[in-house]
């Protein structure tokens, strides 16, 4: 062996053990170039519309002459397959009487019965209308308005919502002058 070559790999040991131990590390591998897309969302949410039911309509579910209802709040309650309640949250209503709510935090079992369909209900809260505060039942909104699929669908990058129709709801004026008209025959 050359008498050089000894000394040389000697050096070449010590610089490269000098180096490792001062806490030289390679540098990282560049970051990828394929940026994967997160993952989609599929939300459920709920909307409607609240009215104040007209005087000479009261007693019936007609909403001929009604006016939509600004800042009113409604409920949506869900109960699992064991009756248990399992979301309930309260929406109010814009300016147009319409109101839209996401079902965030809704638990949806693999049972039938624990889908928005069959385990949601949409309820009158309040009114900000001293008029018209009463409870009607147009709908069934006294037990809770059953949730309908209309096939509605909000679609965004990574944000999808099915939108559940609940409703129309309404509230009835509390005092109705005499009317001299017959009731209405069905």
């Amino acid at each position: 062996m050359d008498s050089l070559a000894l000394p040389f790999s000697v050096l070449v040991i010590l610089i490269a053990a000098t180096t490792l131990a001062n806490g030289y590390s390679p540098p990282p591998p560049p970051p990828p170039t394929t940026v994967y897309p997160a993952a989609k969302t599929v939300e459920a949410a709920v909307e409607g519309m609240v009215y104040c039911q007209s005087c000479d309509k009261y007693g019936s579910w007609s909403l001929a002459g009604a006016e939509a209802i600004a800042g009113a709040k409604i409920s949506v309650i869900c109960k699992n397959h064991r009756q248990q309640v399992s979301f309930y949250k309260v929406f109010q209503t814009d300016s147009y009487g319409h109101f839209y709510g996401e079902l965030k935090g809704l638990k949806m079992t693999p049972h039938f019965l624990d889908h928005p369909l069959h385990a949601c209900r949409a309820k009158l809260v309040s009114s900000p209308r001293e008029d018209c505060n009463l409870f009607s039942n147009i709908n069934n909104a006294l037990d809770g308005a059953t949730l309908r699929y209309e096939e509605k669908r909000l679609k965004w990058t990574n944000y999808e919502a099915v939108v559940y129709a609940a409703g129309p709801l309404a509230f009835r004026p509390d005092h109705c002058p005499e009317s001299t008209a017959p009731p209405p025959t069905y």
